[in-house]
C-alpha cells in the first residue's frame, strides 16, 4: 500500500520534490527527553576530549603557554570603571553563568513537569541523591577533618550530568529508558544540592548593599514573569545586572543562572487545541495558495503564512522549554568544553602518581566519589524500596541501581568548580583535588559501565 509521502509526491511535479537531509525535519518525532539524552550523550564526549587535550597540553613543551593562557587578565574598562579578572576567573565566574543557567531552566522543568513533578516518583531519586551527597562528604571529612583540607568536603558531592548520563546512553540497548530517566531525576536533584552548598557554605563575606541590589533586581525578574513578559532579552538585561550584584555581594555570582531561569514563565500563551485548529485552518489556506512551479518567494500569501506559523509555534510554546532548548547547544557544545579546557590542565609526575593519589585530598576525592557514592546512592534506595516508599523505576533491577550510583561517582564539572571554590587559596590541595577528581571520574565511569554492560547481558541472557 503506498505510504502517505508516496501520494503526496505523485501529486507535486517529480523535479520541484528535494529530500535533502535537512528537509526531513518532519519524519521522526523527538520528545525533549530524547533530544536532552541525545545532547548529553554528545556534550559528555565532547567535554572527556576536551579535558584529556588540557592534561596533554599541561603536560608537553606547551604547559608554559597553557599556564599564561589560564592566567592572562581580561578587563572591561568603561570609564574610569574597570572590572579585570583572570581569563580562568572569567570562564569559572562569569560564563559558566550560562552553565547554571540551563540548570535553573532544567531543574523547574523537572519539578513542574518532570520526574520530580509527582511525589511518588520523586521519592527515590530525591533520596538517592540526597544519600549520595552526604556519605561522599562524610567520607572526605573522615579523612580530612581537622585540617585546613576539610573546606574540600562538597568536592565528593557533586555528579557530572553529561558524563554519567553520556556512559548510560551508551548502553541504551542494555537498559530500560526508565533507568536513564532515574539518574537523569538523581543528578539534577544533586546538582540543586550542589547550587546550596555553594550557596551556604562556600561565600566567605557578604557585601549587605550589593545583596540588597541582588534581592531588587530578583524582584523585578518575578515582576516581568507576574506580568508576563515572554520575550528572553528583558530577562537576560537584568540577569546580567543581577551576576554582577552577586558577584559584588559575595555569593557566587554564577548563582544569578539558576535564580533568573527560575523567574522565566513556565505558561504557554496559546492553548493546545486552540493553536491545533488554528494550524489547520492556515495549512488549508496555504494548500489553496500553492501555484505549481512557483517558488515560495514569489508567493505572498504562502510566505506570510509561513510566517503566521513560525509565530503561532513560539507562543504555543512556554519561553522555559524555548530557552532550555535553545540555550543547550551552546552551553553543551561550547561552555561546558571552554570549562573543561581551562580547568582540567593538571601537570602530572607520573614517578610520584602513587604518592599524589595517597595524599588525603586525592583520597578523600576519590574514595567519597566512588565509595562514598555507591554507598550513599545504593543505601538510600534500598532504604526508601525496603520500607515500602518507592518502587523500582519500571523494568530496572536494584542491581541496575547499583551500577547507576556507580556511574554517579563521576564528578567532573561541578566538582573543579567546588574545588575552585574552596581551595582558591591553597594551590598545592587545589592539584591534588584536581587530580583526585579526574581519576575518581575515570574509575567510576569504567566500573559502572562495566556493572551495567554484565547486569544487561544477564538480564536479556
Amino acid at each position: 500500500m503506498a505510504s502517505e509521502r508516496d501520494l503526496r509526491q505523485k501529486d507535486l511535479p517529480e523535479k520541484k520534490i528535494f529530500y535533502a537531509p535537512w528537509e526531513r525535519a518532519f519524519d521522526r518525532i523527538v520528545t525533549p527527553f530524547e533530544e536532552f539524552i541525545h545532547r548529553q550523550t554528545t556534550g559528555g564526549l565532547l567535554l572527556m576530549v576536551c579535558a584529556v587535550l588540557a592534561l596533554l597540553v599541561a603536560n608537553s613543551a606547551l604547559a608554559e603557554f597553557y599556564g599564561h593562557l589560564v592566567h592572562t587578565p581580561v578587563g572591561i574598562n568603561i570609564g574610569g570603571w574597570t572590572l579585570e579578572k583572570s581569563l580562568q576567573h572569567w570562564v569559572n565566574d562569569g560564563l559558566m553563568a550560562l552553565f547554571f543557567f540551563v540548570v535553573g531552566l532544567e531543574l523547574k522543568r523537572e519539578i513542574l513537569v518532570g520526574e520530580l513533578a509527582s511525589p511518588s516518583q520523586a521519592i527515590l531519586p530525591i533520596m538517592a541523591a540526597i544519600g549520595g551527597m552526604v556519605v561522599p562528604a562524610l567520607v572526605y571529612f573522615a579523612i580530612n577533618g581537622g585540617t585546613e583540607a576539610v573546606k574540600g568536603w562538597g568536592i565528593p558531592m557533586a555528579t557530572d550530568i553529561a558524563f554519567a548520563v553520556g556512559a548510560l546512553a551508551l548502553l541504551a540497548a542494555r537498559v530500560p529508558k526508565a533507568l536513564i530517566t532515574f539518574l537523569v531525576a538523581l543528578a539534577i536533584v544533586d546538582d540543586l544540592g550542589a547550587v546550596i552548598v555553594i550557596a551556604v557554605f562556600y561565600t566567605e563575606e557578604i557585601v549587605m548593599n550589593a545583596l540588597g541590589a541582588a534581592a531588587l533586581l530578583l524582584g523585578i525578574l518575578v515582576l516581568f514573569n507576574l506580568v508576563g513578559i515572554r520575550k528572553p532579552l528583558p530577562y537576560f538585561l537584568v540577569g546580567i545586572l543581577l551576576w554582577f550584584a552577586m558577584l559584588k555581594s559575595g555569593v557566587h555570582a554564577t548563582l544569578a543562572g539558576v535564580i533568573t531561569a527560575f523567574t522565566i514563565p513556565a505558561r504557554p500563551k496559546y492553548d493546545p487545541a486552540l493553536f491545533s485548529q488554528h494550524v489547520r485552518e492556515l495549512i488549508a489556506r496555504f494548500d489553496k495558495s500553492y501555484r505549481p512551479g512557483e517558488s515560495i518567494m514569489k508567493n505572498q500569501e504562502q510566505r506570510a503564512i509561513v510566517q503566521t506559523l513560525e509565530n503561532g509555534t513560539r507562543l504555543v510554546e512556554t519561553p522555559l522549554q524555548r530557552l532550555e532548548h535553545s540555550m543547550h547547544m551552546p552551553v553543551a557544545f561550547l561552555v561546558i568544553p571552554i570549562f573543561a579546557f581551562i580547568n582540567a590542565g593538571i601537570p602530572i609526575d607520573f614517578s610520584a602518581f602513587g604518592e599524589t593519589l595517597s595524599h588525603p585530598v586525592a583520597l578523600g576525592v576519590m574514595l567519597g566519589l566512588v565509595l562514598g557514592k555507591f554507598i550513599g546512592i545504593t543505601g538510600a534506595s534500598w532504604l526508601v524500596l525496603k520500607l515500602g516508599l518507592a518502587r523500582l523505576p519500571a523494568g530496572t533491577s536494584f542491581s541496575q541501581i547499583a551500577g547507576v550510583s556507580l556511574l554517579a561517582g563521576i564528578g567532573f564539572t561541578m566538582s573543579i568548580f567546588i574545588a575552585e571554590l574552596g581551595f582558591a587559596d591553597q594551590p598545592e590541595n587545589l592539584l591534588m583535588a584536581k587530580t583526585g577528581i579526574l581519576a575518581a571520574s575515570l574509575v567510576a565511569g569504567m566500573s559502572g559501565y562495566l556493572w551495567l554492560f554484565l547486569a544487561g547481558r544477564s538480564r536479556t541472557g
